[in-house]
This record gives C-alpha cells, structure tokens and sequence, in this order.
C-alpha cells in the first residue's frame, strides 16, 4: 500500500483542520492507519491510530478530546479531525500502515509523506 498525506496548513489557535491519508492498493482495510507527528527537533510521536475497519481506535493523550480520527475503506481515506489546536500542535503529520494496530512508529512499516500543520498564536 502507498499513502498519501494532505490537508495541513496555517491555522490560527482554537480553529480545525482535518488531515487525510489516502492510500493506493485494494487491500487498504487490511491495515490498521495511525498518525504521528514529528516537531522541528523532536522525536516523532504518535498521535491517534485506527484499527482495521474501526473498531477500535488509540489517542496520546495531548491529543485526547480535540482530535478523531476516521477511516472510510470504501475510499481508502483515513482522516484526523483536529479542533481546538494549540500552537505545540505544530508539525509535520505522517500517516503509517501495519498489518495491526500500534503506538509507536516501530510498529508501522509504510509511511507516507508528511503535511505540515502550523498553529499560530
């Protein structure tokens, strides 16, 4: 499976955007989709992940209660749904694939290119 990001961009604080990872193949709900984030210097971390056909989903907990996350299989479309964003919410988005649901960025193996989310203050 390929992945493609989207959807990122300048928004002010409080305001939404909702991230997309589309991604090529006809097996897309064979894998579970997480997003993780990674902050000039930082490490990359995870942000939310979605199992196979939604059943079960995982957030960090900075993210807990402003952000969801989605996935359409008939689309092959995973989304995050990002509100009451905080400028430390700023990064480069990366969508990953594995074959079950994780955490960590060990546990995805397919990565896609990343969006840039910037929140100003």
């Amino acid at each position: 499976v390929q992945l493609q990001a989207s959807g990122g961009g300048l928004v002010q604080a409080g305001g939404s955007l909702r991230l997309s990872c589309a991604a090529s193949g006809r097996t897309f709900s064979s894998y579970a989709v997480g997003w993780f984030r990674q902050a000039p210097g930082k490490e990359r971390e995870f942000v939310a992940a979605i199992s196979r056909y939604g059943a079960s989903t995982y957030y960090a907990d900075s993210v807990k209660g402003r952000f969801f996350i989605a996935r359409d299989n008939a689309k092959n479309t995973v989304y995050l749904q990002m509100n009451s964003l905080k400028p430390e919410d700023t990064a480069v988005y990366y969508c990953a694939a594995a074959a079950r649901i994780g955490v960590t960025k060990y546990d995805y193996d397919t990565w896609g290119q990343g969006t840039l989310v910037t929140v100003s203050s």
